[in-house]
């Protein structure tokens, strides 16, 4: 009888206590891998080692451009980062792509085709893509990625472009966590511009105009003038002003002039003195959300709350007491 292969949490605890920190600030793929998924395990033991790891490499962090990536589904998000990511190449940058896939609500389980659709970025050595499954996250965004992103600092990679799957709150989320935040949208002018939210115009640092080639050259104009029109309306940063700008991933034009842009923010940010400011803020505001899930976390395991919770669910959906009341009374038993 053959034996059963153990399962991928026992496995990444045993490679986890072989993890070559010198190797990973080498740039070792390998050691970069076994890493996040040590950072990425669910199991207790697991976390207590990653943030020992984590707090080692600290010092080899914080030295990238973080550059968040978002858009609604067909707008080419992976074109668009696998041509950007070839130029950046080019340049002599190391990217680092973290694509957050979409999980099946049913099994937990990712398509995670990333790899598979940017098939010419991934066979380059100074690339590497990590395409994790959101999983419940909020929004969509990894609950690691934040984590993943320390460790792809400290292996070296210049620029980190985090791509979220575009729908509900994941573009908060990301605009958390990156320098420089970009919406790329589709050639469709006025009608497109109802559909997006207002906040979201306020987080975006630049739009993007992607497909703007063939007959859709002068939709994509007119998209521009709708909405640099809009983004004058909003309040933004007091250094920068959001650009609206048009490009063609599948043929390669304007890709140059977008990466211009960011470096462009980066030195103004500096200037400002706001780029260290908004990555201590961004600190502080993941570890008073991380506190809250915690929190939440020793909430749901406490024996008497698990033991009286049934009880006052019941009573408030029969309006024996209110949700405030309920709520009250189980956290005095904490």
């Amino acid at each position: 009888m053959r034996p059963r292969p153990a399962p991928r949490e026992l496995v990444s605890a045993v490679e986890a206590s072989a993890i070559d920190q010198q190797a990973l600030q080498r740039g070792d793929r390998r050691a970069l891998a076994k890493a996040i998924t040590l950072v990425e395990s669910s199991l207790e033991q697991h976390r207590e080692q990653a943030q020992q790891l984590l707090e080692s490499l600290l010092p080899a962090t914080g030295n990238s451009i973080r550059v968040g990536i978002s858009g609604v589904p067909g707008v080419g998000k992976s074109t668009f980062i696998e041509t950007f990511g070839l130029y950046l190449i080019e340049q002599g940058k190391r990217v680092a792509v973290l694509a957050v896939d979409p999980s099946s609500p049913l099994a937990g389980g990712s398509i995670l085709g990333d790899k598979t659709r940017m098939e010419q970025l991934s066979r380059r050595e100074e690339a590497y893509i990590r395409p994790s499954p959101a999983s419940g996250a909020l929004g969509g965004v990894a609950q690691k990625t934040r984590e993943t992103m320390l460790l792809c600092e400290a292996a070296g990679y210049d620029v980190i472009l985090v791509e979220t799957v575009g729908v509900g709150q994941s573009e908060y989320q990301v605009a958390g966590m990156v320098d420089f935040f970009m919406v790329l949208m589709l050639p469709g002018g006025g009608d497109e511009l109802q559909g997006i939210k207002r906040g979201i115009l306020e987080l975006a640092d630049a739009l993007v105009i992607n497909k703007a080639d063939g007959d859709s050259v002068q939709l994509a104009r007119k998209a521009r003038q709708h909405y640099n029109s809009a983004m004058n309306l909003l309040r933004h940063t007091s250094f920068w002003t959001p650009q609206v700008m048009t490009c063609s991933a599948l043929k390669n034009d304007n890709i140059d002039a977008i990466w211009g842009m960011i470096v462009d923010y980066y030195f103004q940010a500096l200037k400002a003195d706001a780029f260290a400011s908004k990555r201590a803020r961004q600190n502080r505001d993941w570890m008073r959300q991380l506190l809250n899930e915690m929190l939440l976390q020793k909430l749901a395991s406490n024996p008497r709350i698990k033991a009286l919770l049934p009880e006052l669910e019941q009573r408030v959906e029969a309006g024996g007491t209110t949700a405030y009341a309920a709520a009250r009374q189980l956290i005095a038993l904490l």
